[in-house]
């Protein structure tokens, strides 16, 4: 077998793979159904924020969480700041507001989101009075521009969330904000305008649309994911994670799937909801979203030493483990994916202009057929997520947005060859360091 015929092959299976894989995450999104509510004064509620150099967002996020939950206490994460976060938590602190400040410094700060989360962990533990029941104690992670929905902690109480005892953990709907913001960019021109608007537009059809779809077949396969803003976790699991290295969080760039993977391992069950929701600011830089996604992708990647514990795992059914493995080799498949399709196009057009005869009969003769036929199950894949965002979340977008939406998807998609490439290329040079992602304040 030729290197061709291997590439055309493997390019094949990925295809057929993932079409089905589609159709099995869309027929789960299609079935779901609302959570019901439960009681959330039996519980003690604690956000946590981790932070640096947050000062655009972290004052209106903290009125924001307060007015909502009053019950709830807050803790702010100051991972050595050098603007003002910290001077404005302690204001807030000052004028009666149930927030708490862990600060950390050099050399022992930015380190990572887990050592954060790790330090509002233990800093909450310790100001825990004794006898307190870990099972009714709850933390929510929110990002410092987190806007959770105002029926979260009824929603996180009910049946399905904490009201299950074996549920450790809870990754409520992600929503962007920004999503409908006309003139994203001041300033700029009506082009660098209308591509932020789509950008931002695409990030909330994506975590809505196929991220929703993929959390909520995972309900099934018992195999959910935690996110890094909206996960509310229980404390008595947190605990049970940390008996392991003394933190409930690890070291990955994923920290958040870490996080799950270890709850899972731990003996408890993850849940998802799409009735409550966070809603965060989208990226309106191709760059910074790329960078982004080449840290989740380089996450992925290194939590794959987690494979042989979850083989071995009595707490994964087989269709679980396939559901993480499948999930978690998704950027590997996408390095090898790359050169599988770009291989046969390559050939192609070099025929095309070497052999323009030869190929002109190739496409008379079913050829041009078959490349249409791969190329409309290809985009179709991704272009069904725009009518669907319409129906089931956006029911004011026209049907030619919504349709052009979804296309304007399977380019967006493309990008993901790209960034998986790029987390290789840093997990073989050993890089971790990642570039924090910048806020607006713009919602």
């Amino acid at each position: 077998m030729s290197l061709l015929d291997l590439s055309v092959c493997l390019s094949f299976i990925l295809g057929v793979g993932f079409l089905g894989y589609v159709g099995v995450i869309v027929t789960g999104f299609l079935r779901a159904r609302p959570d019901a509510p439960g009681d959330p004064s039996g519980y003690q509620w604690h956000f946590v924020i981790p932070c640096r150099d947050e000062e655009a967002v972290i004052g209106l996020t903290l009125d924001h969480l307060h007015r909502r939950f009053p019950t709830a206490r807050l803790w702010v994460v100051d991972d050595h700041s050098t603007d003002r976060t910290a001077e404005i938590v302690l204001a807030l602190a000052t004028a009666g507001l149930p927030v708490h400040l862990v600060r950390r410094r050099l050399p022992d700060a930015r380190t990572g989101k887990g050592d954060a989360l790790n330090a509002a962990y233990h800093a909450l533990e310790s100001r825990l009075p004794p006898g307190t029941d870990p099972d009714r104690v709850v933390l929510t992670v929110v990002d410092a521009d987190g806007r959770p929905s105002p029926n979260l902690l009824h929603v996180l109480a009910g049946p399905a969330s904490f009201g299950d005892p074996a549920i450790g953990a809870v990754q409520v709907e992600v929503r962007m904000s920004n999503r409908a913001v006309a003139a994203p960019l001041p300033g700029r021109s009506r082009a660098a305008n209308a591509r932020a608007r789509l950008l931002a537009r695409l990030q909330d059809l994506e975590f809505r649309g196929p991220i929703s779809a993929m959390q909520i077949t995972r309900r099934r396969t018992g195999t959910v994911n935690v996110g890094g803003n909206g996960q509310a976790n229980r404390l008595s699991a947190l605990r049970a994670v940390a008996a392991e290295t003394g933190n409930p969080w690890g070291k990955a760039l994923l920290e958040d799937f870490e996080l799950g993977l270890r709850m899972m391992l731990a003996g408890r069950r993850n849940g998802y909801t799409t009735t409550a929701w966070v809603e965060q600011e989208a990226l309106w830089s191709v760059r910074q979203l790329l960078t982004q996604r080449v840290r989740w992708a380089q996450g992925s990647m290194q939590c794959a030493r987690y494979l042989p514990r979850i083989w071995s795992s009595r707490q994964f059914s087989a269709l679980g483990f396939l559901e993480v493995g499948y999930f978690m080799a998704q950027p590997w498949l996408q390095v090898v994916g790359l050169f599988a399709y770009l291989l046969p196009i390559g050939v192609f057009g070099y025929h095309a202009w070497a052999y323009p005869e030869f190929t002109l009969d190739f496409l008379g003769h079913g050829g041009a057929l078959l490349i249409g036929l791969y190329l409309l199950i290809g985009v179709t894949e991704f272009a069904v997520w725009g009518p669907l965002y319409r129906r089931h979340c956006e029911r004011d977008i026209g049907r030619g947005s919504a349709l052009a939406y979804g296309l304007a998807l399977a380019v967006y998609a493309v990008g993901t060859y790209l960034v998986a490439v790029r987390a290789f290329w840093r997990l073989v040079r050993g890089e971790r360091s990642w570039h924090k992602t910048a806020r607006t304040g713009v919602h």
